[in-house]
C-alpha cells in the first residue's frame, strides 16, 4: 500500500504459529551460569557514581505534597520548588525525627507537619541535602555513604530516543530479593519464550558477550500481539552500570525504542530480608508516520504499558526472589 507521499506502507505484524509450550527447543544449554555469571560481575564493577533511582519523574509532579522512598535502607524525601526543579535530602527531620514525606510543601518550601521546620532544599538545623537528577523520564538521587564509590556528578542514563518522538511509560514492583536477583534475570534472555509464552515467541539468543568492548546479549524473538500475529524484532541486552539493564531494539518494528530495567535497593545491604524495587522505563518510538498519533494518546497508552509490564514482573520477580531465596541458603547451583 502507498500512501499520500509516495511512501510504501508496510505491516509490522507477522504470521506464526508458536510450537506447543513443551514443544520448543530447550535453551538450558545455551543458558550457561559461567556466561551469565560473568556479565553479571562486569556489571557490578562498572561505576554507578552513587546514584539510586527513585521513581518516575511524573510521580514527583504534585507541587503541594513531597515523595518518599527508602533507599538503601535511607529514608528520602524530594519534593518540586516553586519553578519545578527538584529537591532532595533525608526523610527524617532533623528536629524530632518526623517522617518529611507526609508533611506538605507550600510555595516550594517544605514544611514539616510536626513543628513546622521550614526546608527550602538547602543546609538547615542539620538536614543536608542530596544531590538529585530529573532525565525527564526518571528520578535520580545520590547516596554517598550508602554507594561508598567515587561519586559521579550525573548518573549513567541510557540514551533514548528524543523526548518529543516517544512514548514512554514507567513501572515499578517490589520484590525480596537484592538488586543483583533482578539483574541477573534480566542477563538470562534465555527464559524468555519458556517462562513468559503469552509474550514471547521463539525467543533466539543470537549473540553473546565478548568481553568488556562487547558485552551485549542479542535477541531475535516475536513480540505476540493476539491469535498468531507477531511482531518480531532483534534487541540487545547491556547493562551500563551494577543495577540497570537496558534492552535496545535494534532492528523491526520500533527501531531504536528501550526498556531500562533499574533495581534500586530499599533495605540496607546485607539485610536479612532485602527488598528490591523495579523501576522500568519503556521509551518506544518509532519512525511510522501514524506514531504522532500514538504520542498524542499517551495517556491512554501508559495504562497499557504499564499493564504489559506488570504481567512480566509478577513472573521476573519469582525469578529474582527465587534466586536470592537460593543465594542466601546456600543452595544457588549457579
Amino acid at each position: 500500500m502507498t500512501g499520500r507521499h509516495g511512501r510504501i506502507w508496510t505491516s509490522p505484524l507477522r504470521v506464526r504459529r508458536a510450537p506447543a509450550w513443551e514443544r520448543q527447543a530447550p535453551t538450558w544449554r545455551e543458558a550457561r551460569p559461567v556466561l551469565i555469571a560473568g556479565a553479571l560481575r562486569r556489571a557490578a564493577a562498572r561505576p554507578s557514581g552513587n546514584w539510586y533511582v527513585v521513581g518516575a519523574s511524573r510521580e514527583i509532579a504534585a507541587r503541594d505534597r513531597p515523595y518518599g522512598r527508602s533507599v538503601a535502607g535511607v529514608e528520602v524525601v524530594l519534593w518540586r520548588a516553586g519553578d519545578g526543579s527538584l529537591r532532595a535530602g533525608p526523610g527524617v527531620c532533623p528536629h524530632l525525627g518526623a517522617p518529611l514525606r507526609d508533611s506538605r510543601v507550600v510555595c516550594g518550601t517544605l514544611l514539616c507537619h510536626w513543628h513546622g521546620l521550614a526546608l527550602d532544599g538547602g543546609p538547615r538545623a542539620g538536614w543536608e541535602p542530596y544531590p538529585v537528577h530529573d532525565d525527564g523520564v526518571l528520578v535520580w538521587v545520590r547516596l554517598d555513604a550508602a554507594g561508598g564509590e567515587r561519586a559521579l556528578e550525573r548518573p549513567v542514563v541510557p540514551v533514548r530516543p528524543g523526548a518529543g518522538s516517544a512514548v514512554e511509560a514507567v513501572f515499578t514492583a517490589v520484590g525480596r530479593c537484592e538488586p543483583e536477583d533482578v539483574v541477573a534475570n534480566r542477563l538470562d534472555p534465555w527464559h524468555g519464550s519458556w517462562f513468559h509464552p503469552y509474550a514471547f515467541v521463539g525467543l533466539k539468543v543470537v549473540g553473546t558477550p565478548g568481553g568488556e568492548a562487547d558485552d551485549g546479549f542479542a535477541v531475535e524473538v516475536s513480540f505476540k500481539v493476539a491469535g498468531r500475529l507477531v511482531v518480531p524484532v532483534r534487541a540487545v541486552f547491556t547493562a551500563p552500570e551494577p543495577r540497570t539493564v537496558v534492552m535496545h531494539i535494534t532492528d523491526g518494528e520500533g527501531a531504536g525504542s528501550v526498556v531500562e530495567t533499574h533495581a534500586t535497593p530499599l533495605t540496607a545491604p546485607g539485610a536479612d530480608a532485602p527488598r528490591t524495587a523495579v523501576v522500568e522505563a519503556v521509551v518506544a518510538a518509532s519512525d511510522r508516520r501514524g506514531f504522532a498519533l500514538a504520542r498524542a494518546a499517551a495517556p491512554v497508552l501508559r495504562p497499557l504499558m504499564r499493564r504489559t509490564a506488570g504481567r512480566l514482573w509478577r513472573d521476573d520477580l519469582a525469578y529474582a526472589e527465587r534466586r536470592w531465596s537460593l543465594r542466601s541458603t546456600g543452595r544457588f547451583p549457579g
